[in-house]
């Protein structure tokens, strides 16, 4: 048999190399639960700055004189800042990613979840 006739010896493969298994464990000794409804939000080139708080709503006085009726606001609320949190944005990335699917799984099981105010029904009473 000629040297070209033969078939082609099989190259043994290598076996696939794993990726190695990590085991993450969660230390809550030192958790701090905080409630806020609202945030602010700033960044540097590096990382990105989380400010939680509560909006307060404070009661405005009425002016004093009726030409400033115009210059006073209807309201005014109070953003008391009370927990920080900073990210590298990777982390920030994951935790956008994570929140995005959170909310959606969330609408879809319970309906949307309307950020105007005015466009909310409201229950009667």
């Amino acid at each position: 048999m000629a040297k070209n006739d033969q078939t082609p010896a099989e190259t043994p493969q290598a076996p696939e190399p794993t990726a190695p298994t990590i085991r993450i464990r969660v230390d809550e000794r030192d958790l701090k639960t905080s409630y806020a409804n609202g945030f602010r939000t700033s960044a540097t080139a590096d990382e990105v700055i989380l400010d939680f708080g509560l909006n307060m709503p404070v009661p405005v006085k009425p002016p004093s004189q009726p030409e400033q009726v115009d210059a006073q606001p209807d309201r005014e609320i109070v953003f008391h800042v009370t927990d920080r949190v900073i990210l590298n944005y990777y982390s920030a990335k994951r935790l956008a990613l994570t929140l995005g699917q959170l909310v959606r799984r969330h609408e879809e099981r319970f309906g949307e979840l309307e950020l105007d105010e005015s466009k909310r029904v409201r229950g009667g009473s």
